[in-house]
């Protein structure tokens, strides 16, 4: 596995990811300038959902003191995340099921100064979304921050989802035919490497194909948080189709 070029993955995700969020670089940074605002620079970070250590990586560029645990399922993207950050001693992984009610037994801290998470929990249908919501209420500690930036769906602006979504699309549409992978053909690219072929087939046996939950709104989000034990709840940043929703405890 020493022969992997892992930031060659890396960069390759990055790339196949900002395909579908080309301000996916803006949403990380308002997340590090929120943690540096409301817990400082040198945090205890838990990065929910982890894949690849998009968030660690970033966390740990902007704040070299900070200390990092990554939980994902994923084993090909666990795979990449070990790969980038084998023998960083600030960094973590974890691997764990956030639907197994008994997850955050397996993590190295009961409490986390920020838990950040980007473009995952859209997996998740709204009643195991609650849940979790509860459970990471109970990791972070007395003001500290939860955020999650991903796709948020207003469904009282039909007019504008609509509109939105066709502008989007069209310009994806432009940039795949200039070569752009998208997420089928990143995940064959990786099944074809020597270190990730056997993590991907099992990453498929896992999940399937891709499959999104309900995606409800931001407002949804806040008030769901504000139920679980944060005191405040509310977006920090947003794009037409996505929010970076903070919540403090």
């Amino acid at each position: 596995m020493s022969d992997t070029d892992w930031a060659g993955w890396q960069q390759s995700w990055d790339r196949q990811q900002e395909w579908y969020m080309p301000d996916r670089e803006e949403r990380f940074r308002v997340m590090l300038d929120m943690v540096e605002a409301l817990v400082g620079p040198k945090p205890r970070v838990l990065d929910l959902a982890c894949g690849t250590g998009s968030i660690t990586d970033r966390l740990l560029k902007r704040f070299p003191d900070a200390v990092s645990t990554g939980v994902d399922l994923d084993p090909a993207l666990l795979a990449i995340a070990r790969g980038t950050f084998e023998g960083d001693g600030r960094v973590t992984f974890v691997t764990a099921d956030l639907k197994d009610p008994e997850w955050t037994k397996e993590l190295p801290y009961d409490t986390y100064d920020a838990v950040l998470t980007a473009t995952a929990l859209h997996w998740l249908h709204s009643g195991p979304l609650t849940a979790l919501y509860g459970q990471v209420a109970g990791l972070v500690r007395d003001g500290g921050v939860f955020m999650n930036a991903d796709h948020m769906i207003d469904t009282a602006t039909p007019r504008i989802n609509a509109a939105e979504r066709a502008q989007r699309h069209a310009r994806m549409d432009e940039e795949k035919a200039a070569g752009v992978l998208d997420w089928t053909e990143w995940w064959a690219l990786a099944a074809k490497d020597p270190a990730l072929a056997g993590p991907t087939a099992r990453r498929f046996e896992i999940y399937g194909d891709h499959a999104d939950g309900d995606m409800p709104s931001a407002g949804w989000h806040a008030d769901t948080l504000r139920a679980a034990g944060f005191g405040e709840a509310r977006p920090v940043w947003c794009s037409p189709s996505d929010t970076l929703l903070l919540a403090v405890k």
